[in-house]
């Protein structure tokens, strides 16, 4: 007859062993998903500081800018976007991607690049503190932009709007996704057709996440949620 335990102590060790491994491996997942979750709260904390503008300041600086986006932010031209409500850190990125050439606009690079670090925080906050009065939607479009905000087009892979910039399109200052609430339904069209031709490329941090989804829109589909987020509140 066999003596079985030895055999018995074998497996019993491997089995030991194997979940030693596995616990060990488990927590070193777990050591480094704490080290990036430590790295992500350093780099928020890092922005916050950074971000530091004076609204005062900011309104004293902004009256070159109320020409187009309006003395308290609220832009009278369809053309040109409203600032106010816009997350001041979202602002700011804008403002740099004039300065650096990764946005271009005669108007805006002109005026951008004299503003320095200060100027460029100061103006953001301003602008944050501000309140958008936001539109109507076209209420023939309201049903196809609605649609599109809130459940995308499943069938050509278009993902929601409502993913990034939130229900009522206040989007997400920590992940950089601007506020949409309110627009002029006119400049989001625009901005939608420019990043769909490439010639807006401010969305490289995201994966060009913004030129890949707007490439996959028809016209009428543009047309009906750049409406449907004018309307937003």
């Amino acid at each position: 007859m066999y003596n079985l335990r030895p055999l018995q102590r074998r497996r019993s060790s491997t089995v030991t062993d194997a979940f030693r491994s596995l616990s060990n491996a488990r927590s070193d997942v777990f050591k480094a998903m704490a080290a990036v979750a430590a790295a992500w709260l350093c780099a928020q904390s890092s922005l916050a500081q950074e971000l530091i503008g004076s609204v005062a300041d900011g309104q004293a600086k902004s009256a070159e800018c109320a020409a187009c986006h309006g003395v308290d932010g609220n832009s009278i031209t369809a053309e040109w976007p409203s600032l106010a409500g816009q997350h001041a850190a979202y602002t700011v990125r804008q403002l740099r991607a004039y300065q650096t050439g990764e946005r271009d606009d005669v108007l805006m690079t002109n005026f951008a690049v004299e503003l320095g670090e200060q100027d460029m925080l100061d103006l953001a906050a301003y602008y944050e503190a501000q309140t958008i009065i936001p539109g109507g939607a076209d209420p023939e479009l309201v049903s196809l932009g609605e649609s599109i905000y809130r459940s995308g087009v499943a069938e050509r892979g278009v993902v929601a709007c409502i993913a990034c910039h939130g229900p009522s399109g206040r989007g997400n200052p920590l992940a950089a996704y601007p506020m949409l609430q309110g627009q002029h339904a006119t400049y989001t069209a625009n901005t939608l057709r420019a990043y769909a031709a490439g010639t807006r490329r401010s969305d490289a941090t995201s994966n060009q996440m913004m030129r890949t989804i707007t490439a996959l829109l028809l016209e009428d589909e543009l047309l009906a949620v750049s409406s449907y987020v004018q309307g937003l509140r």
